[in-house]
């Protein structure tokens, strides 16, 4: 009996999981999509829709990140906890055995010891400092079945929570479309000519000659930036949420080197302006698929291209934060969000935007404008 307590004790290092944390990040996460649908319903009545659906977008996708890697981290941290627990039957039955005859009615002579009363006692003296311990491996092992049990419970509860925000999720970028469509209220700091443009797109073959041409089109004086905008380069906020796949002039898998950042980022996240801005440019361009080209002042431009929507006109003024487009790609798939190979792999970031600064039409180093520290 006493030898195969000692058994039991050596061969039970049990591992401690950090089970609650990933179940506190999932909780959180739907906390955070509740804001986010109650934020969606108050949009219907807000006085300047856009802005209120561009926030709550914003949160949506915010959420639902969190979401997926709450219950990514829940998912393998129930399956580690069930594989391990399966290992380890035997200890599991040992323990039981062991427990289970302490528990009982013992009779007088069951911890009778071969060597005597002297033996006897040692014995008991053994088993008194074990019983302790044989209950705390006890109580660790009903808290890993029951945590189990919980995270199971919680990941069935999550990803229908999930869901419910990807389509919540959709219709805010549904109406949004239309709120932006219906939108007449920017001020425009001039009226794009679209026959010198479409000659401008048909004769540029590099986004430098592009953008050479474009700075020639306006005869109008462009107003000057806010008074801050030296102060703000350097901390510009990324215009959409994602991961740095790229930097500057880092050449790619094909021999490809290009003097802009590119993000990696979720289908259909949406795209701000980093800071107030004109509009110079909407639409395709090249190789780049559909661009925004935006002038928060004079001789600068930021290049925004890999939109699949965009929004707004040449000419137009905006402010910081407005959307200017959605990236492409569907609705992201509930079962790859339960992925343990999901984001840490960029698996559900498919879609990418190129970023490209130009002053005084020479491209600069985005990572030298924009805050790129912290992913998003």
């Amino acid at each position: 009996m006493m030898r195969r307590l000692a058994l039991v004790m050596l061969i039970w290092p049990f591992a401690a999981f950090a089970q609650s944390e990933a179940a506190d990040q999932a909780r959180r996460a739907m906390a955070d999509l509740e804001t986010a649908s109650a934020a969606l319903a108050a949009a219907d009545g807000a006085r300047d829709r856009v802005k209120a659906l561009t926030q709550t977008i914003q949160a949506f996708e915010v959420g639902l990140g969190a979401m997926r890697e709450g219950l990514r981290q829940a998912a393998i941290n129930e399956a580690q906890l069930s594989k391990k627990l399966a290992s380890r039957d035997g200890e599991v039955a040992q323990l039981l055995g062991v427990l289970q005859t302490m528990g009982g009615n013992p009779s007088p002579t069951l911890f009778l010891h071969p060597q005597g009363p002297v033996g006897t006692a040692r014995a008991g003296m053994l088993l008194a400092e074990l019983t302790p311990a044989l209950n705390s491996r006890a109580d660790a092992l009903r808290n890993d079945l029951n945590e189990v049990q919980m995270l199971r419970t919680l990941q069935a509860d999550a990803a229908m929570r999930l869901q419910e925000g990807l389509t919540e999720v959709q219709r805010a970028r549904t109406d949004l479309n239309q709120a932006m469509a219906n939108r007449t209220d920017l001020p425009k700091r001039f009226t794009e000519d679209p026959v010198r443009t479409a000659i401008l797109i048909s004769t540029s073959e590099t986004l430098s000659g592009f953008a050479s041409g474009l700075s020639e089109m306006t005869s109008d004086q462009i107003d000057p930036a806010p008074v801050d905008f030296d102060g703000q380069i350097g901390s510009l906020t990324l215009p959409v949420q994602g991961v740095i796949l790229r930097r500057a002039n880092e050449t790619d898998a094909a021999g490809v080197t290009r003097p802009g950042l590119i993000l990696a980022t979720r289908p259909q996240a949406i795209v701000t302006s980093p800071t107030a801005a004109t509009i110079r440019y909407t639409g395709p361009l090249l190789d780049l698929g559909n661009v925004v080209i935006l002038e928060p002042r004079a001789n600068t431009l930021f290049v925004l291209a890999g939109l699949d929507v965009v929004y707004g006109t040449a000419g137009q003024v905006i402010g910081s934060g407005t959307p200017i487009g959605l990236m492409g790609g569907g609705p992201a798939n509930r079962d790859n969000a339960l992925s343990p190979n999901g984001d840490g792999a960029g698996m559900e970031r498919s879609e990418t935007l190129y970023i490209e600064v130009r002053e005084n039409n020479v491209t600069q180093d985005p990572s030298e404008w924009f805050r790129t520290d912290k992913d998003g």
